[in-house]
């Protein structure tokens, strides 16, 4: 089975075209004919739609490795008022709150939504209009978008810090299976083991996991998910239990860093705002607060 296959999502049995009857907004599917315009809107707000645009500049518009398809909500000219990913993971970038509850409303007619992530405001507003008809929450967490930019510290190098390989893997999907579960309560190991471990790898074969290992113990991982010219944003931030406090941590992220800002604008990441030393720990890296995110995991269904 190739990655590919092995990765993809099924389908919805949304149309392709609907019409938010509450908010008088079309709805439509967008696909590679879109990509510019797509870009271009998302551009406005680098820092908060760096994921969603990473994943149009790696994969396309339409792609199983989005795990879900993108959908724009246009105004009465016809410009784009709103992006959205809805699908595993649902994100939007909305101007108007008619078109948060346009997808809204979309939105309900899906049956593969697992989670939404977004700004504390936008997701309240998608909540508003999604709850009524959609599925039920499972758990709701705030996080906070963290971002660092020049100037950034110097820290002494970690000779060690590399780019994984495939001869980490095993580690690398123990360590973030570990991380994915203390955020969700779902391990993707019990639920989809195939396809996480093909997600790893594939991320591995990118060259955008980075780690320090030693005599096969995983001491430092990161995670880049997403890259454009502006932001480069990371996830999975993992120093081992035994080298917390002592300086490996904050070396290796700094040493990141400073390669990163070498080629785009900052480093942004997303804390639970309940980890008061992860909070601690990047504010001491250099990276400043600069807004609430909301994410509501949805039951399953039975």
């Amino acid at each position: 089975m190739t990655l590919a296959a092995a990765t993809q999502t099924r389908q919805t049995s949304w149309p392709a075209h609907f019409t938010g009857v509450a908010a008088a907004r079309s709805v439509e599917a967008l696909d590679e004919s879109h990509r510019e315009e797509i870009l271009r809107f998302l551009s406005e707000r680098p820092l908060h739609t760096v994921y969603m645009s990473g994943l149009v500049r790696d994969n396309g518009v339409q792609s199983p490795f989005n795990r879900g398809t993108f959908y724009g909500c246009r105004d009465a000219a016809g410009a784009l008022e709103a992006v959205a990913l809805v699908g595993h993971a649902t994100l939007i970038e909305a101007r108007t709150e008619s078109s948060v509850a346009a997808i809204a409303e979309f939105a309900q007619r899906g049956t593969r939504l697992h989670m939404l992530l977004g700004e504390q405001e936008r997701i309240e507003q998608f909540w508003h209009y999604y709850s009524p008809g959609g599925r039920a929450p499972r758990r709701f967490a705030r996080e906070m978008l963290f971002e660092k930019s020049w100037p950034a510290e110097v820290c002494e190098p970690v000779p060690a810090l590399r780019q994984a390989n495939m001869g980490d893997l095993d580690v690398v999907v123990a360590a973030h299976a570990r991380m994915a579960f203390d955020e969700s309560g779902i391990n993707p190991l019990e639920t989809d083991p195939e396809g996480f471990r093909l997600r790893c790898a594939r991320r591995v074969g990118q060259g955008r996991v980075w780690v320090v290992v030693e005599r096969g113990r995983l001491l430092f991982k990161a995670d880049v998910v997403s890259e454009t010219p502006e932001v480069v944003y990371l996830e999975g931030v993992y120093v081992a239990p035994e080298e917390r406090g002592r300086g490996l941590g904050r070396r290796c992220l700094s040493q990141l860093c400073n390669d990163f800002l070498s080629r785009a604008g900052s480093v942004a990441l997303l804390v639970d705002e309940r980890n008061d030393p992860a909070a601690q720990f990047y504010r001491s890296a250099g990276f400043k607060l600069r807004s609430f995110y909301d994410t509501i995991f949805l039951r399953t269904e039975g």
